[in-house]
């Protein structure tokens, strides 16, 4: 494409070439007047040439301010939407975030009311035991010497009972009218300790039982929840998963206050995941950590769900 600068140079080219075809020789005066008028279009031509060189140096300015204002504009707008996705991207996480938050207090809520009806339940049903053992001592008659039997109408009651048809012998007549022996509970701190210095002898077995014996005669003492817990721990030691899960459920329902509720529930979750309860195991860990925040346990419930590539929900 010529350019106007190219036209402008090549006119004065040919100016200068018409200049140098008249004689050199030859007077002005002597000089046609086609070679003036032909140097006077030239100069216009050239005249011409610079104003269209200068109208389109200029034009060519504004188009090239123009570009570059459209260049900047297109900029400023592709930083914009850019800035737009990430606030975007990140209102996604946000209210994704929130929704799990918000999914995991209801759970939380659901799992609350339930453990306070559990609650109700077993406090309606230890107060039936009292009254039931309240009308069973007061029906009982009093401490009098229990009869030896019936003399039959006929016979002689001079002989000896041992000697009458139908009559008790003295000696079976008490035993047979006696109350049943009660068991004597033992005492609470002393089984409690003794299980637990027995459980960390690995000597389960026997820790078990003490365990259960706090359980069975002191089930509203806070000891019969940590008993309870320890039961949970014997069986997760012995690779018995689903007794462990009961026993960390017995727990989380029936003492969700106690001390050991979120190692319970910590425990709970890693015997879920030993089952291969993969999204059983993952809820629990996460109702850990939104129920008991501040704990080691839910430091390792965080931990452990990071070694597995899950995401935690954002504390609000």
């Amino acid at each position: 494409m010529t350019t106007p600068r190219s036209v402008r140079n090549r006119l004065s080219a040919a100016a200068a070439f018409l200049l140098l075809l008249a004689p050199a020789g030859v007077p002005a005066h002597a000089v046609s007047k086609e070679i003036v008028e032909l140097q006077t279009q030239v100069q216009q031509l050239l005249d011409m040439v610079q104003r269209l060189q200068s109208t389109m140096d200029s034009r060519f300015g504004v188009l090239q301010n123009l570009s570059q204002q459209t260049a900047d504009a297109a900029n400023q707008m592709t930083a914009a939407v850019n800035t737009l996705q990430q606030k975007l991207n990140a209102s996604n996480d946000a209210v994704g975030g929130k929704v799990d938050t918000v999914s995991g207090q209801v759970q939380s809520l659901n799992d609350s009311v339930d453990e306070l009806k559990s609650r109700i339940a077993k406090l309606d049903k230890a107060i039936a035991d009292l009254q039931a053992q309240l009308q069973n001592i007061q029906s009982q008659p009093p401490g009098s010497a229990p009869s030896t039997g019936t003399v039959p109408q006929g016979t002689d009651s001079s002989q000896p009972p041992g000697q009458q048809p139908g009559s008790f012998p003295p000696q079976q007549a008490p035993s047979q009218f006696a109350p049943p022996p009660v068991s004597q509970a033992p005492p609470l701190q002393e089984t409690y300790q003794s299980g637990l210095r027995d459980f960390n002898a690995a000597r389960y077995q026997v820790a078990a039982g003490e365990f259960r014996d706090v359980v069975h005669y002191y089930p509203l003492d806070d000891l019969a929840g940590t008993a309870q817990f320890y039961l949970g721990e014997i069986a997760f030691q012995q690779q018995d998963y689903p007794t462990a899960i009961n026993a960390y459920n017995a727990v989380l329902e029936g003492f969700s206050g106690n001390a050991k509720a979120p190692a319970a529930q910590l425990h709970k979750g890693m015997a879920l995941l030993a089952e291969n309860k993969r999204d059983a195991g993952v809820r629990e860990l996460r109702q850990l950590i939104q129920r008991h925040p501040q704990t080691p346990e839910a430091a390792r419930a965080r931990s452990k769900l990071n070694g597995l590539g899950v995401r935690i929900a954002p504390a609000h």
